[in-house]
């Protein structure tokens, strides 16, 4: 196998005149909201340059006529897929819907440019180790079997090691994000039981994705809230299962239900637990707080402090409440967290910068939107 880093190129900033490297990146699927998010923040990333944008079906358009919000930036225009000059990409994010892109990758990866490339997927398509049980959950064979097992997890607060040398990042699910960051580190040090585990999860719509679908009109979501995937049917469960098994160091159930709120990005979860014996609320909260102290985008507030998801809009930053439940001997957990940054494209950001041994916190400085 050829080299994995980077082909870099240097750019000199106008303003200081000091000459510094940047990778090219190519995103695919530049016209969906994680795209999006993408090129929002990979805007003012110091060290990346954006070389090439996608999307099939808007191919040949200025990435304005999509998102006005983003025509103030200088970017390429929309290409096919296929237009790509691979040759010219450092790094890609791959942000195409599910099931599009196992042979996708496969192919570019074994491709003349496949050497020395490094790719953070966003789809659900690398993230379950076991074949089987992706064919179960989203119906067909996966289509890169040999490209999935050498696929790393990308939770950058568990997996920060690994990522250094991944060649393939598959970016963990938005609410499986939401329930790992206070579950995980409880599991692994056993202070909390493994059943049982009690996610009540809610999204904002853009969780869907911007494709037209009825149940995503406004009509169909203002004004209401309702669950889906109720019994465990949701595809995020066997993610959630795998990694908090992994975690425990066993077998790990969960009850999982998701629900869809009447706002445009977040999700708070909240999730139900049972102590250990001898175990206490106190020292749940001091455990995770000492976990995540030196992380740069998670937070465990106070008892005294609710958990918001107004408080993480826009922004990388997870919040993590520690409560205890009038039942003795049981507590409750909330997290906060923005769908489409840290759970999604802010997290592909966060591990590309280990990825490319860039500081961590590269373009994901911005502080969290409110009101």
């Amino acid at each position: 196998m050829q080299s994995r880093s980077p082909h870099v190129i240097s750019f000199q900033h106008e303003d200081t005149g000091p000459m510094v490297e940047r990778v090219r990146v190519a995103i695919l699927g530049a016209s969906g909201y994680t795209g999006a998010e993408l090129v929002r923040l990979l805007s003012r990333h110091p060290r990346v340059t954006l070389a090439a944008l996608t999307a099939n079906r808007k191919a040949g358009q200025a990435l304005a006529q999509v998102f006005p919000h983003l025509g103030g930036l200088d970017l390429p225009v929309l290409s096919s897929v296929e237009a790509v000059d691979w040759a010219g990409i450092d790094f890609v994010f791959c942000a195409l819907p599910h099931g599009t892109t196992q042979a996708l990758l496969r192919d570019l990866l074994d491709g003349p440019h496949g050497g020395r490339l490094r790719i953070a997927d966003l789809s659900a398509d690398f993230r379950l180790r076991d074949p089987e049980v992706y064919a179960q959950w989203y119906g067909h064979a996966h289509q890169a079997v040999d490209l999935q097992k050498e696929a790393v997890y990308g939770l950058t607060e568990r997996n920060r090691t690994a990522l250094k040398t991944a060649r393939l990042v598959a970016v963990p699910g938005c609410y499986p994000t939401s329930a790992q960051l206070p579950l995980s580190p409880l599991l692994a040090a056993g202070l909390i039981e493994t059943d049982p585990l009690i996610i009540d999860a809610k999204s904002g719509a853009s969780g869907a994705g911007r494709e037209a679908r009825e149940g995503s009109l406004h009509c169909e979501v203002s004004e209401g809230v309702h669950a889906y995937g109720i019994g465990g049917t949701h595809r995020h469960t066997p993610e959630i299962e795998q990694e908090l098994s992994l975690a425990a160091g066993r077998p790990v159930r969960v009850t999982f239900t998701p629900h869809l709120m009447p706002m445009n990005r977040g999700i708070l979860s909240t999730i139900y637990v049972r102590l250990t014996e001898g175990t206490t609320v106190d020292a749940l909260r001091d455990h995770l707080a000492a976990t995540y102290a030196g992380e740069p985008f998670v937070r465990v507030v106070s008892a005294s402090e609710a958990v918001h998801t107004r408080h993480v809009r826009g922004s990388n930053h997870v919040l993590i409440g520690v409560h205890a439940d009038r039942s003795p001997g049981r507590a409750i957990l909330v997290c906060a967290e923005d769908n489409l940054v840290k759970g999604a494209s802010g997290q592909a950001i966060q591990d590309m910068n280990v990825m490319l041994g860039f500081e961590e916190t590269l373009g994901l400085g911005q502080a969290p939107l409110f009101p």
